[in-house]
């Protein structure tokens, strides 16, 4: 049986709980064993992170130990998946570079707050995004740095019209994205500010799907 790590905590704005709440009960129905802790100690464990098929973090806006940083580091290095969304997994922690560059990306803005907009299947013969059609969004639309090597399976693009940010007008941002950490692999979606965003269909099949895809055998 494959086993999942999913930790929570951080901004409460982000309803890190339920959120992961959510994911635990599909990574059961997947099969999964699935272990919910509200600690970034449990990182310090060498042994069970390697052990893992999968860590789902979810945490906004907080910090992290060096020690702490390095486990999860190492055992996503060593093949263990990893996957996430929204803040939850890209604006984490601040202050780690090195993190970020697992991730992929990081947070730096939303315009406008919770705003309609549309995201668009890039690559419609992924996996991941396979038989999706582009579909509505009334949530957070993430203005992020993100990796040129990143694999982008859908975006999103900026109207240019809030707060005065004219100049990000047809900018088109990765909103899906899949990568490599050495022998380890990396889902993000951007999606997902709050719980009730998995209500819209594809927002949660999306992220079912890339648990599933960045899971170790």
């Amino acid at each position: 049986m494959k086993k999942a790590l999913v930790t929570w905590g951080g901004w409460n704005g982000h309803e890190p709980e339920q959120c992961a709440n959510i994911f635990v009960e599909v990574l059961k129905k997947e099969g999964y064993d699935v272990n919910l802790v509200n600690t970034l100690d449990v990182y310090l464990d060498e042994a069970y992170m390697k052990s893992l098929s999968l860590v789902v973090p979810v945490w906004t806006m907080s910090q992290i130990t060096k020690e702490q940083e390095k486990g999860l580091i190492d055992a996503v290095a060593s093949g263990v998946g990893m996957a996430g969304w929204h803040g939850g997994m890209c604006d984490s922690f601040r202050l780690n570079t090195q993190y970020q560059f697992m991730t992929g990306g990081q947070w730096v803005a939303h315009p406008g707050g919770v705003i309609d907009y549309t995201v668009n299947i890039t690559k419609k013969d992924d996996p991941i995004v396979k038989g999706l059609s582009d579909f509505k969004m009334k949530s957070e639309q993430y203005y992020m740095h993100v990796d040129p090597s990143n694999d982008v399976l859908a975006t999103t693009t900026f109207s240019g019209e809030h707060q005065g940010y004219t100049w990000v007008k047809g900018c088109v941002m990765p909103v899906v994205w899949k990568r490599q950490w050495f022998s380890g692999k990396v889902f993000y979606t951007s999606l997902g500010h709050v719980a009730k965003d998995f209500d819209v269909p594809e927002v949660k099949e999306i992220v079912r799907r890339g648990m599933i895809w960045a899971s170790r055998a």
